[in-house]
């Protein structure tokens, strides 16, 4: 798995147009709102969003997002890891847990000491360490699991 690394957008952001396609393709989000977003983050002073892109060799394999609001009405709680996702061929190799600890690294190097998600999958976080905290309303207005973890240096 050596040829498996991690792209922070805000970093490299020559990776900008490759990321607002794949996270838009992937999470069925129009693309203007990733492009808004995505290229926003790459100058705000703000620590707030970030956007990762797992690559093996040159192809995306993965992403998540650090954000300030996932949407939901647990609006007291930040930041939020969200549109964690993994390619279908590479799934069952570990990749799943590589990124969700990535994600906590990322949120201590900003200074955050917890890190939140929500999702409607019940036993995939909790393997990882991620507690179930309570329920929370979309925008939808529909419930979802609220999960919490700590962030790691």
């Amino acid at each position: 798995m050596n040829n498996i690394n991690m792209i922070a957008v805000r970093e490299n952001p020559e990776y900008l147009e490759r990321a607002v396609d794949y996270f838009s393709s992937k999470w069925g989000i129009a693309k203007n709102i990733y492009q808004d977003c995505i290229a926003n983050s790459l100058t705000t002073d703000s620590p707030l969003p970030r956007w990762y892109l797992m690559m093996k060799d040159n192809e995306i394999i993965g992403r998540y997002g650090l954000i300030v609001n996932d949407f939901i009405s647990r609006q007291d709680l930040w930041p939020w890891l969200c549109v964690v996702y993994i390619e279908e061929n590479e799934r069952g190799k570990a990749l799943g847990s590589r990124l969700l600890e990535h994600g906590r690294k990322e949120a201590a190097k900003l200074g955050f000491q917890m890190v939140y998600l929500c999702t409607d999958h019940v036993g995939f976080y909790e393997k990882y360490g991620w507690r179930y905290i309570g329920g929370a309303y979309g925008a939808s207005g529909s419930e979802t699991r609220v999960y919490e973890i700590e962030s790691i240096s």
